[in-house]
């Protein structure tokens, strides 16, 4: 404890003394201009925090030291005074081709990793031409229908020496193996491979919807890939179990935590029932999440996360090995907080939100351009978002000591609240069965609407102020924000392209693939192998996932009163 007894008995009078003589004649002369301060997630701030807020905090069993258990304080020694954090701006819009320009700029730009958007019918397992499909090529990303997509994705980029995210969920172990396959053909064996892919499938249920199969078998998925990577691409994180989206449909910061959380051990302990030891997985578990506008509750969330990942890793699941205790984590900017209106104001929101992310500790950031409430970023809009991120690094100096806001009052004191809301979820998500019934049962997605609505009441009544939407609205004509425009002539030579694997490849061969696909998924097997042998052949990505299809069948979500 920072104080004994006695003296924050002696805190506590100087306290009131200081109400009383201090700052009640002031609030009767300036009363203070709302009467409730609140954080984005619609918790009360209090005036002011002193150690009375920290009655029970203990230096070394709350705080600790940068790279100790547990945590809170990084998990690193050094933090961003020995390594940045990785540059890691999202990208990807209509071809391969248009996105692979992309990637080579960024790189020539200062970005220090790549992160790859497929457009919605890839994240939904559909071919470009498929029916399904009409419409929404390379709206929201790159289009990948096959490995030859992936190859021309990544020509000319060194992938032994950059690593790569995949946001990519239902069919995230086919792209990996397209990924792998590419990497094979460059002449790069699997081992030295770095990246991510999302491949976070129980955050689909809960608040994007890209799901494809129900849950156990879309669970046995990602269960296969963390036993195939642990196996065989030791630099790879098999999984990143995701808040961002969370956040994005609604959440508190509180809930965006305590729901990534929950998921994670569901995870560890699905690979724990698959028979695989925690210390030959943990290590590779990462995590992604959002960066909202509250300043301080989005630098408490993150040092509330690693404390009890690492408590829960290591008193609950007795993991034994530090770097299972590790939790290691993306962030991207809050996408749900741009506005169209004054877009250009969004430049400093993304400021706010990355350099919270910075001060909590990330290990990869992505940071929003400002165009991106109107559409894909453009060239120049992605250059100022990166520059944003190296001007934090370079010019801020932010990062040149460790945990700069630890030990604050007030950080503290959110840190302990937000650690506290996460365990009352843990006791709901409990109670309703785990997270399979919970999900099941609606839990999550109430909790997500109620939020979602609360925000959306108080900004429609004013009690939260949205610069340019609902207070200092401007109906001068702004500066023009040049937009992305795509390639015309991409859909057409992405179909060319489609239809010419199909005409090229050994067909005997990709039936052989597919039906030894099947039989596998029928079976017990890691299903890793089968897709990699798929992925060789040519296969599409809609054939191979027509297959899973038949094996699995496909998930309704049902209706939530």
């Amino acid at each position: 404890m920072i104080y004994d007894k006695q003296r924050l008995e002696e805190l506590n009078k100087a306290r009131a003394n200081w109400e009383e003589t201090i700052l009640g004649p002031t609030l009767e002369r300036f009363p203070e201009r709302q009467k409730a301060f609140i954080t984005t997630s619609s918790e009360k701030i209090e005036r002011l925090y002193t150690p009375l807020d920290l009655p029970d905090w203990d230096y070394r069993r709350d705080l600790g030291f940068p790279g100790e258990y547990p945590y809170t304080r990084g998990v690193h020694a050094t933090m961003h005074r020995g390594r940045l954090w990785t540059m890691r701006m999202f990208a990807g819009f209509g071809t391969a081709e248009e996105t692979n320009q992309r990637f080579k700029y960024l790189l020539e730009q200062g970005q220090t990793g790549l992160s790859v958007a497929f457009d919605l019918p890839t994240l939904m397992g559909y071919d470009t031409d498929a029916p399904e499909a009409l419409g929404e090529f390379g709206k929201c990303g790159v289009a990948v229908s096959s490995l030859k997509d992936m190859e021309i994705l990544l020509d000319g980029i060194p992938l032994d020496k950059v690593t790569t995210s995949m946001t990519i969920n239902s069919p995230a172990a086919v792209t990996w193996a397209m990924y792998i396959v590419a990497a094979e053909k460059q002449g790069i064996p699997m081992k030295e491979l770095g990246g991510t892919i999302q491949n976070d499938i129980l955050k689909e249920y809960i608040a994007q919807k890209e799901y494809i199969f129900p849950p156990e078998p879309s669970m046995r998925l990602v269960t296969d890939t963390i036993e195939y990577g642990s196996e065989h691409l030791p630099r790879w994180n098999t999984i990143s179990i995701s808040g961002y989206h969370i956040r994005e449909a609604g959440s508190t910061a509180a809930q965006e935590l305590a729901f990534t959380l929950a998921d994670g051990l569901e995870y560890v302990q699905w690979a724990l029932d698959r028979g695989l030891n925690i210390d030959d997985f943990a290590p590779r578990l990462s995590f992604f999440f959002n960066a909202h506008n509250d300043f301080f509750e989005e630098i408490a969330k993150y040092r509330a996360a690693r404390r009890i990942w690492a408590r829960e890793m290591k008193q609950t699941l007795k993991a034994r090995d530090p770097r299972s205790w590790l939790l290691r984590f993306h962030t991207q900017t809050a996408g749900f907080a741009l506005t169209a209106q004054q877009p250009e104001i969004n430049v400093v929101r993304v400021a706010i939100q990355a350099l919270a992310a910075v001060l909590g500790g990330t290990q990869s950031l992505h940071t929003n351009s400002r165009d991106e409430a109107l559409a894909l970023p453009s060239e120049q809009a992605v250059t100022i978002a990166l520059r944003t991120q190296q001007i934090i690094a370079h010019e801020s100096g932010v990062v040149n000591t460790l945990d700069p806001l630890g030990g604050s009052y007030f950080v503290e004191a959110q840190t302990l609240e937000m650690e506290r809301r996460v365990y009352e979820y843990f006791d709901q998500i409990e109670a309703s069965g785990g997270v399979l019934p919970a999900i099941q049962q609606g839990f999550f997605q109430r909790e997500i609407s109620r939020a979602a609505y609360q925000y959306q009441k108080e900004t429609d009544e004013k009690e939260r102020t949205i610069v340019g939407v609902n207070e200092f609205l401007d109906d001068k004509e702004h500066i023009s924000i040049p937009t992305l425009k795509m390639d015309p002539e991409g859909f057409e030579r992405q179909m060319a392209r489609l239809n010419q694997v199909r005409h090229e490849r050994n067909n005997e061969r990709v039936a052989s693939t597919l039906a030894a696909l099947q039989d596998a998924a029928i079976g017990p097997e890691n299903l890793m192998p089968p897709l990699l042998e798929a992925v060789r052949a040519y296969a599409t990505l809609g054939e191979i996932i027509t297959v899973l299809r038949r094996v699995f069948g496909t998930y309704q979500e049902p209706t939530f009163i």
